[in-house]
């Protein structure tokens, strides 16, 4: 039986972005093994089948010493697994594991950029030398002779193959990690005050205040509207809002802070707008790809990424990034011509219909395991 390892930097990202793929591959004869942090408990319940290996690894964490210890235990995972194929997702898990499975001598690496993140946007002295380390990184990640590379969009793509040397045929192009439309329904708009729906980790970067500015932009010019964030900080991160953020917005009374939830797919239903104003290096974000299934207009910034998950002025309306006024804006003139908005949100449903179904993405991934395999039977 051939074994698959997929590793990412939380369990919880695992099951929320690539758990489907994992039992199609478990339906196709594979042994799946996960690595990851966090609680493996809820992903023991979901799929017992999958064998789960906690290691500690940060998002963002910087730490010599313990990046040291994350990369020996993702070591000892490899060489205890011993996988045929490993599936890397996210930053770290990319760049860490991509050295290690040419050390360790695995067979086939699919490498996932789900978003380049903020280094490759950041700019300044200190900037552009943690720049250069990371290029270096990647170099020596991505330097397995038997890789493929899956981008969620062009901007991403063109970014990498720029100083990264890989065959055409080796690279695809996926958007996104996929919705189910049967869980994601397009339900008609309640009749209500309008309600404009925001989630994600509450980062700066994800344009957590932009979007608070913009409700109280939106309270002056006495708009009727219910600001929502769904989400949570992301402790540990130095660019995530605080407890005492969230407090003193809270006192403004502008905008609702419903913390983490999983039933994203009811929120949506239940609200008019969908928001994610970031200017951080994303892949091509679920949230957009969940909004535009539930049949809902989306107001985000012209970003890689974000600009490629709506069709700009049909399924959605494209602001400038760091801009509450512009946000304020998209809002209000969506609030106000709601036929507009109906007509992006059913562009959207049919958007998400043919580019975003969880069918698509788990298929094309299972002829990607397949393709690596194969090469490697080969060599």
């Amino acid at each position: 039986m051939k074994k698959i390892l997929i590793v990412v930097n939380n369990v919880d990202f695992f099951i929320s972005h690539r758990l489907p793929i994992a039992k199609k591959a478990l339906e196709e004869g594979f042994q799946v093994h996960v690595a990851a942090s966090g609680d493996g408990g809820k992903l023991k319940e979901l799929c017992p089948e999958i064998v789960y290996h906690l290691i500690d690894i940060s998002r963002s964490g910087q730490n010599p010493l313990l990046e040291i210890r994350t990369v020996y235990q993702l070591y000892n995972v490899y060489k205890g697994v011993g996988p045929d194929l490993v599936h890397l997702v996210t930053i770290k898990p990319v760049l860490y594991g991509g050295i290690l499975a040419r050390l360790t001598g695995v067979k086939g690496v699919l490498v996932a950029i789900s978003g380049l993140g903020s280094v490759f946007s950041a700019v300044g002295g200190l900037a552009l030398i943690r720049l250069k380390v990371i290029h270096g990184f990647y170099k020596l990640a991505l330097k397995h002779r038997n890789l493929d590379i899956i981008f969620q969009n062009e901007c991403d793509k063109k970014i990498l193959l720029s100083f990264i040397k890989v065959e055409k045929n080796r690279v695809h192009l996926i958007p996104g990690s996929g919705v189910s439309l049967d869980e994601y329904q397009y339900i008609p708009e309640l009749d209500q005050v309008p309600v404009v729906s925001m989630a994600a980790r509450l980062l700066k970067e994800k344009g957590v205040r932009e979007f608070v500015v913009a409700a109280d932009l939106l309270k002056q010019r006495e708009v009727r509207v219910r600001m929502i964030i769904i989400g949570e900080p992301d402790v540990g991160n130095p660019s995530s809002v605080t407890l005492d953020d969230i407090s003193s917005w809270k006192k403004r009374g502008n905008v609702d802070f419903l913390g983490f939830r999983s039933d994203i797919n009811t929120l949506y239903s239940n609200c008019n707008i969908v928001c994610l104003p970031s200017y951080y290096g994303e892949g091509l974000p679920k949230s957009l790809v969940e909004a535009a299934a539930c049949g809902r207009a989306v107001v985000t910034t012209d970003m890689p990424g974000c600009r490629d998950a709506i069709t700009p002025d049909e399924t959605g309306i494209l602001i400038q990034p760091k801009n509450a006024v512009e946000l304020a804006d998209a809002i209000q003139y969506l609030i106000e011509n709601p036929t507009v908005r109906m007509t992006m949100g059913a562009s959207g449903r049919k958007l998400a219909e043919d580019a975003f179904t969880i069918e698509s993405v788990v298929e094309e991934h299972m002829n990607i395991y397949q393709e690596l395999l194969g090469n490697a039977s080969e060599k």
